[in-house]
Formats: C-alpha cells, sequence, structure tokens
C-alpha cells in the first residue's frame, strides 16, 4: 500500500512543534491512528530514523493514521561516563512530555479521517517514557484518554529495576556499546530532567506511581536488553493497578532493535503493534481491577507473554508466558 506523507507545524505549548503525518492511501481504509514519539535517551533522535520514519510507514501501510512528534530534546552529553551529571542548555522535562501530551490532543480533535475513539499513543525508549507519561498526564487531566497505549522497549523507571537471573545473565554478554549501567542510566535522567535529586514528578518517570484508570496498554520489549526489567516492572505495575496489558518479549533482539528494520525481530514487532492497533475487538477499555482471571488467549500474531489483570498484587509477567504460547 502506498503511503503519503507531509509535515506539519502546530502551535505547541514550547513554540513551533513539527509532525510528520503518514496516512495510508487516499482509497485505503483508516483503521486507527498512533501519535508516535522516537526514542535516543532524551538527547538523540529525529524524525528520519527508522525508529520513527520505518515504524510510521510500516504501520501506515497496515491502515494506521501515524503522527510522529518532533519534541524538543535534552542537551547532548555522553552519559555512559559515570562522571558526568548532566550537560548544559536543552530542552528539559517537562519539554518533551508537554509536546508529546499536545500533538497526542491535536491529532484526536484533528480526527485526520479516523474517529476520535480510535488513536492510540505510543513510544520507543525514551520516546515510550514519553508516551507513558502523557498518558498519565491525560487521565489526571480528565479529558478523554487514548484507546490504548503501545510502548517498545520503554525506560520507564528512573533507577532500573533489579534484573532476573535470566536477564542478569544476558547483560553480562552484552558488549560495552550496547550496555546501560546504572550509573549511566542516573546521568542520562539527570541530565533529562536537569536534576539528580528526589523526588521525581509522576509524569517524568511513570514507573511506580498511581497508575489507575490507564488505557490497555501492550508493550514490546528487546530480549538482550538492560532496560527490559523496566518494561517488565511496568507491566506488573499496570496489571496490579487493574489496567489490561499485553506484553511481548522480543526474541533474539537488541535495545532499540525498531532501528533495525532488516532483521527479523523488528518486522515481528511491527506486525504485532499493527495487530493490536488494528483488530477489532482485541482492545479494551480502562477498568477498575477484575477479581477473576481471564481465560482468554492473544491471537497468534499476537503470541508472546500475555500478562492477566486479575491479580492485585504484583507478578513477575515472565511466570505467565508458557501459558501463552
Amino acid at each position: 500500500m502506498s503511503v503519503l506523507v507531509g509535515d506539519r507545524v502546530l502551535d505547541g505549548p514550547h513554540g513551533d512543534l513539527r509532525v510528520r503525518l503518514y496516512e495510508p492511501a487516499a482509497d485505503a481504509e483508516r483503521v486507527a491512528g498512533l501519535v508516535w514519539a522516537h526514542g535516543g535517551a532524551f538527547m538523540h533522535g529525529d524524525l528520519d530514523m527508522p525508529e520513527a520514519d520505518w515504524v510510521a510507514r510500516s504501520l501506515a501501510a497496515a491502515g494506521v493514521v501515524v503522527v510522529s512528534v518532533e519534541y524538543r530534546l535534552a542537551p547532548e552529553l555522553d552519559y555512559r561516563d559515570p562522571a558526568v551529571a548532566q550537560a548544559p542548555g536543552g530542552a528539559r522535562f517537562p519539554v518533551a512530555s508537554e509536546e508529546v501530551t499536545f500533538a497526542y490532543r491535536w491529532a484526536r480533535d484533528a480526527g485526520l479521517g479516523v474517529g476520535p475513539g480510535r488513536w492510540s499513543l505510543g513510544g520507543a525508549s525514551a520516546g515510550g517514557n514519553l508516551a507513558a507519561g502523557a498518558s498519565l498526564r491525560l487521565r489526571d487531566a480528565g479529558g478523554a484518554q487514548p484507546r490504548s497505549v503501545v510502548l517498545a522497549y520503554p525506560v520507564a523507571h528512573y533507577e532500573l529495576p533489579a534484573p532476573s537471573p535470566e536477564l542478569a545473565a544476558k547483560i553480562a554478554a552484552l558488549p560495552p556499546e550496547r550496555d546501560f549501567p546504572p550509573e549511566a542510566m542516573r546521568a542520562m535522567g539527570a541530565n533529562y530532567l536537569g536534576r539528580s535529586d528526589l523526588p521525581i514528578s509522576p509524569y517524568a518517570h511513570p514507573g511506580g506511581q498511581d497508575l489507575r484508570g490507564l488505557p490497555p496498554t501492550f508493550v514490546v520489549t528487546s530480549d538482550h536488553d538492560a532496560l527490559r526489567s523496566s518494561g517488565e516492572a511496568y507491566c506488573a505495575e499496570l496489571a496490579a493497578a487493574g489496567v489490561d496489558v499485553l506484553l511481548v518479549r522480543e526474541d533474539s533482539t537488541y535495545h532499540g532493535h525498531l532501528n533495525e528494520p532488516d532483521t527479523a525481530g523488528a518486522a515481528r514487532s511491527i506486525m504485532r503493534i499493527a495487530a493490536w492497533l488494528t483488530t477489532d475487538g482485541l482492545v479494551g477499555t480502562p477498568h477498575e481491577a477484575p477479581h477473576h482471571r481471564s481465560s482468554t488467549p492473544p491471537p497468534a500474531e499476537l503470541a508472546g507473554t500475555w500478562v492477566s489483570t486479575s491479580s492485585t498484587s504484583e507478578e513477575d509477567p515472565t511466570e505467565t508466558e508458557a501459558a501463552a504460547r
């Protein structure tokens, strides 16, 4: 399917805000909408990187209208140097968070051929953080929430949760350029926030916050990725809060695998995200925690780790993986 692509400049909360609109061909059905934020440690990335452009084109070819957001970036620094806490200049929190929230509201109001109840919000890595934080903002504002939230290998916590023994072994085998040690994550977070002292706004790092009433959430994590502990913990927190959650760990992938469009893992993740966004009857609505365990499995194209929201206590989401396959 051909895809129509064009840029627009919005009158955003912090000045001009560029978004790139990806639309299915004029004669194609517009099944759903997605506002998408790329990753890049809050300080890198643009609308041309595969995690933004390839993802959006692929989803638009599946009938999804995608609004890719060029949010303002934090200043660049070598966050892998533990001696560096933050760099001068750039856009600190809450700028990018507010811009992603604004872009979602704009897209939903503009419609763009998609019904208001068919718009979702998502992002990858740092963009996943921004999308998750924006969903909290939208909930607290009391307005219309997204149909769902889609997160790819998100960083939801300021301090990464401790990895499982299985993940720790995989992290230990990573080359340095693919690892995210705790001191690097703290430096990245402090650079984004412009501070390293606590408390942190719940909109900056949604992990560990009050997540009740959030939309159904689909999370894809990378198998060999230190940030997987954050994505998995966030799913467990959502489930404990009564939020419908689907978690898929993409086998044989590294952090940022959507930036490698020629790999099998990236292709599988796009297929799963497209199915989540376009399959009627799959996505539910925000609700309070149920009192029984659902036995309904996900569709075959989404099969991965299924996290039921029926329990009000935190579980290790990987423990339910066998039942989902």
